[in-house]
């Protein structure tokens, strides 16, 4: 089942990409130059750059490869996804831009009788002057053709050289030489010939989706570097008043990898400390490789620092590498794993659980029996939980908030449409029953560090006892 749906996704992103070199390539240029050529062989390397980058781990390529092809190869996702949004538009925009390039052609087409009667007179005005500068009237140097030359007392006479004979050449007489060769020759003119404006039209659709996307990205990938810190109250039923303003930092989804590595976990790191939280909850998502690669990345997470400490729990991704060695790594680096597991901190139990991509593995997948089973229910109790879904499972638990990330709050717009039909909350606080769930849209990113329209932030929850 899996290679008939690798093979599927193969054939999907080759369609893809003879769509893209159909309009971005063929439809505006000649064949064997070298906009051609160039633009034929980037749309079949930069998928292979994305495949390795996104999963050669898993088929053994090396991580030193991974880094070579990182930067083009994800950001290749990101111009992918917005030059066929841009190109959509543009098919829809075709057919009107042809209606308007052929009604202008048409216009200028008109006969100087069918002329307004400004133009009319423009040309009366113009033909006087020039008889009074000793023209003939009705022959215009223009039109005096080939075979006719202005005699020195400005009548116009046969020249002294030329065939004489008014054959017109090749061509017959009267008749224009058509242009030669592919329909390139044709764009200089745009709307001279059908094939011309077609040209035209599809260089301007191509031009236009290659800004739209460039632009997207490149405006994506600076928003991606404005990591935000969000402030929320959370008021909690069973919090006892000693705890009001309790603080809780949030990060998830910070997806080290082959592209975003110790610089990324330190700007995080930073604004973390910055909050001075009373404990910080890492909910899942945090590598993309494995810990030999990710070893220096994940380094600066160390130096995370509360009164209450710092927990970890699996998200979907630590089940994409080797799951058990990073836990135990998690716990070098100074952070407690809750493994479908609880602790009792002075004003409430911190529990977690396991993410869902856990079931079936050695590590294990959720186990709310386990990480609350036997608690003291009239205890306020957090969870952290990687994904939203998990929402309903709390609830039969009797959790009062649940702490998520996992959706990256659709990460590209527009994504963020389908993250939302796949998870019960996209982002922010809202409430289940007697639980309430905050989701986080993440401090990394998977694929492209592109975010466009769901920037990256951490949070600081801040807890309330009711009535205080």
């Amino acid at each position: 089942m899996a290679i008939v749906a690798a093979l599927v996704g193969l054939l999907l992103l080759s369609a893809v990409h003879w769509y893209l070199w159909k309009r971005l390539v063929a439809d505006v240029s000649a064949p064997g130059g070298w906009y051609r050529r160039v633009g034929t062989v980037l749309l079949v390397l930069l998928p292979v750059t994305t495949l390795l980058f996104q999963w050669g781990g898993q088929a053994g390529v090396p991580f030193s490869v991974k880094q070579v092809v990182a930067w083009p190869g994800s950001y290749w996702v990101a111009m992918l996804l917005y030059l066929l949004l841009a190109l959509a538009v543009g098919e829809a925009l075709r057919p009107l831009l042809l209606r308007v390039l052929r009604r202008r052609d048409a216009s200028r087409a008109v006969l100087p009788e069918a002329r307004p009667e400004q133009d009319q007179e423009q040309a009366e005005d113009q033909e006087q002057e020039r008889v009074a500068a000793g023209g003939v009237p009705g022959v215009s140097e223009s039109s005096a053709g080939p075979g006719v030359s202005k005699a020195p007392d400005g009548t116009a006479g046969p020249q002294a050289s030329g065939s004489g004979s008014g054959s017109g050449g090749a061509d017959g007489p009267g008749e224009p030489a058509e242009p030669a060769g592919d329909p390139v020759a044709a764009a200089d003119g745009p709307g001279r010939t059908e094939a011309g404006r077609r040209l035209f039209v599809a260089r301007t659709v191509a031009v236009g989706a290659g800004l739209v996307a460039a632009g997207t990205v490149g405006y994506g990938s600076y928003r991606f570097r404005q990591l935000t810190t969000k402030h929320v109250k959370v008021p909690l039923a069973k919090l006892p008043r000693a705890a009001h303003g309790y603080r809780i930092a949030v990060v998830s989804d910070i997806h080290l990898s082959a592209i975003l590595g110790a610089s990324h976990s330190r700007r995080i790191v930073d604004a973390i400390n910055r909050t001075q939280p009373d404990l910080i909850t890492v909910v899942g998502d945090m590598v993309d490789a494995e810990v030999t690669d990710l070893r220096s990345a994940a380094a600066p997470l160390a130096e995370l620092s509360a009164p209450d400490g710092a927990y970890f729990v699996t998200g979907n991704h630590e089940y994409y590498v080797d799951t058990l060695q990073w836990v135990e790594h998690v716990r070098e680096l100074g952070m407690i794993p809750l493994e479908n597991a609880r602790v009792e901190l002075p004003f409430f139990d911190l529990a977690g659980v396991n993410d869902v991509q856990g079931e079936g593995t050695v590590h294990g997948g959720p186990d709310f029996e386990a990480a609350l089973g036997d608690r003291d229910r009239q205890r306020a109790s957090v969870l952290m939980a990687h994904q939203p879904v998990l929402i309903h499972d709390a609830v039969d638990a009797g959790v009062d908030l649940q702490l998520s990330g996992h959706t990256h709050g659709g990460q590209l717009w527009p994504v963020t449409y389908l993250a939302d039909l796949a998870n019960p909350t996209l982002a922010g606080l809202e409430r289940y029953g007697d639980t309430q769930l905050y989701v986080s849209r993440g401090a990394g990113a998977w694929g492209p560090p592109v975010r466009v329209g769901a920037d990256p932030d951490i949070t600081v929850i801040e807890l309330a006892a009711t009535g205080a």
